[in-house]
């Protein structure tokens, strides 16, 4: 994601747009949207991408039903009918003519209405350069769908219905799949069951042309997070870890935003792919020995139990002797709720973009600065990390890696948004640092509480 904009959601009333980065910082005080904005970057994901419903309650989120969703501060405040919301992003296609890549901009738009207490989907909307897609639907029900392209406007002859129609689809799939399956064997169908689109705007008759450039835009052609929008999908953890255990179980690895599959996931690698475990345990280790948290990582596997038992164990190094292993549930807090985290980020076969809550929580401030380091490594691997923070360490510690040149990511490869109160709503401030990692385009309110906090302790 490359811009995001948001309108009549939560705290954000009026329309904001705010720039992403492949690596961007959410700072502010409490309780000022940081999280909620996060929620909503993967609900944009799973409508644009996905083409699914959003889930607002989908761990670790719970942002409630459609009434919590929608901007209403003052009980005097009406209820908004509509919360809109998108994002854009960038595709690289082969231009066969040129010979080279060229980045193709895809928009998405989403409004989302009340049906029940739930948010639906009441109008999504595509474009790129040349193209655009409008599909407008009632109560889950797609009702029409507006097209585009340089050369005229046209929309569907008649309603759609997507009622029985996705009986091996997931039910809480977007019906404007219901159009895009038939646009997709428009050209298998006898001409009297295709798609029949009728001209707006005294333009011409859609042709077949026309249609190819439509559904490159419906299927986002080049994009492989909808070729593949499962492996794709944002990687989102909650603010507080799973806590370590003296003996793990044996059991299925499976992802979830409280890092309990991480110890299983580690334990399996050891076992299975030695080669892959040694390259995961020597990028864990840098980070702890460059963080002071550990200088060791490794798997014991208990002896003489059928179950499988396992455990995590840390080691520490001095100058002079490498210290004993320790259980996992034996070493500082802090290990266990940042390890989940440095795995995430480091293992190759994960999603490419990460929605991060206070990953510093219980961290000493050089851990910290140390993790605004790994970011950096990290987020110029073609990644994208949006961190919810309140460090000004690991900020700091990014700000000086770019300033430095320290890894592969240059000014404008950085983000910071600042949430602000503005009343009872909130306004987001788009800031970014310049080459000598000087903060820009900052309210005056960024750095007041810091300011007053300095000349308080210098008694000026």
């Amino acid at each position: 994601m490359e811009q995001v904009t948001v309108e009549n959601f939560r705290c954000f009333r009026e329309k904001q747009t705010v720039r992403l980065a492949p690596l961007t910082l959410l700072v502010g005080e409490n309780s000022t949207g940081k999280t909620s904005f996060l929620a909503l970057l993967r609900a944009l994901w799973d409508i644009g991408h996905h083409c699914q419903l959003p889930d607002f309650k989908e761990d670790p989120y719970d942002l409630g039903s459609f009434d919590e969703l929608a901007n209403r501060n003052t009980i005097r405040d009406s209820q908004p009918k509509i919360i809109r919301a998108g994002f854009n992003f960038f595709v690289l296609s082969r231009n066969s003519k040129l010979g080279k890549s060229q980045k193709k901009l895809f928009e998405v738009e989403a409004c989302l209405s009340k049906k029940g207490v739930t948010p639906v989907v009441s109008r999504l909307f595509y474009r790129n350069k040349e193209t655009w897609i409008e599909a407008f639907l009632e109560n889950g029900d797609l009702c029409e769908v507006d097209v585009g392209t340089h050369r005229g406007r046209w929309k569907s002859k008649k309603a759609f219905s997507a009622q029985g129609s996705f009986g091996l689809r997931m039910s809480r799939e977007i019906p404007f799949w219901f159009f895009v399956d038939h646009l997709l064997k428009q050209n298998w169908k006898p001409k009297e069951e295709r798609i029949e689109f009728q001209s707006m705007h005294n333009s011409p008759p859609i042709t077949e042309d026309d249609l190819d450039l439509i559904l490159d835009l419906a299927t986002f052609k080049g994009a492989p997070a909808f070729e593949s929008p499962e492996a794709f999908r944002p990687f989102a953890n909650a603010p507080v870890r799973s806590e370590p255990q003296r003996n793990y179980e044996p059991s299925q690895p499976i992802r979830d935003p409280q890092g309990n599959y991480v110890p299983m996931y580690l334990a399996n690698v050891y076992s299975e792919d030695k080669e892959k475990w040694e390259t995961l345990k020597e990028a864990v280790e840098l980070f702890g020995q460059s963080s002071g948290l550990f200088d060791e990582i490794s798997i014991k596997q208990l002896e003489g139990k059928d179950s499988g038992l396992f455990q995590v164990q840390i080691r520490k190094f001095s100058d002079k002797a490498k210290g004993l292993r320790r259980n996992l549930i034996d070493v500082g807090y802090g290990v266990s709720q940042i390890l989940p985290v440095v795995i995430e980020l480091l293992h190759k076969d994960v999603t490419p973009m990460f929605l991060l809550q206070q990953p510093e929580v219980h961290l000493h401030p050089s851990a910290q600065a140390a993790l605004g380091s790994l970011f950096c490594e990290t987020a110029s691997w073609d990644r994208q990390i949006i961190v919810e923070t309140h460090s000004d360490y690991l900020l700091n510690r990014i700000r000086m890696d770019v300033c430095e040149g320290k890894g592969q990511l240059k000014p404008e490869d950085v983000s910071i948004l600042f949430f602000e109160r503005a009343g009872l709503d909130v306004q987001i401030h788009s800031i970014r640092i310049d080459s000598n990692g000087n903060i820009v385009d900052q309210p005056p309110s960024y750095r007041r509480f810091f300011t007053d906090e300095m000349r308080r302790s210098l008694r000026v």
